[in-house]
């Protein structure tokens, strides 16, 4: 059973490059099956997709942020990571990683999420 976990600091100063990594256990980010997403959830919104990287570390932005999104993968440490840079406090969100299957095309794992503040 894949489990995910978010880590990275609460904290951010605008203008700053805000950076989440998210650990997989019980699971390996080379499985071919999965696209590992980030989602992200603002202070009284709803949910907003971030992006996801797949096979052979292929991406896919929300247009709204593609600009200055980036996601990477680590298969050493069995992790997948997200960069947003140029933050302002409307990126202020609590921030999720996820595994979406693409054979089912169903998200079916969640992290807990991570608040993520910007703020000087």
């Amino acid at each position: 059973q894949v489990q995910l976990q978010e880590s990275g600091p609460g904290l951010v100063k605008p203008s700053h490059t805000l950076s989440l990594s998210c650990t997989v256990s019980s699971d390996t980010i080379s499985n071919g099956n999965i696209f590992w997403a980030w989602i992200r959830q603002p202070p009284g919104k709803g949910l907003e997709w971030i992006g996801y990287i797949g096979t052979a570390d292929k991406t896919y932005y929300n247009p709204s942020l593609k600009s200055r999104t980036s996601m990477s993968r680590d298969t050493s440490k069995n992790q997948f990571t997200l960069q947003l840079n140029s933050v302002t406090p409307e990126d202020t969100a609590v921030y999720y990683c996820a595994a979406f299957n693409i054979a089912t095309l169903t998200t079916f794992r969640w992290g807990q999420g991570t608040q993520v503040t910007v703020s000087s």
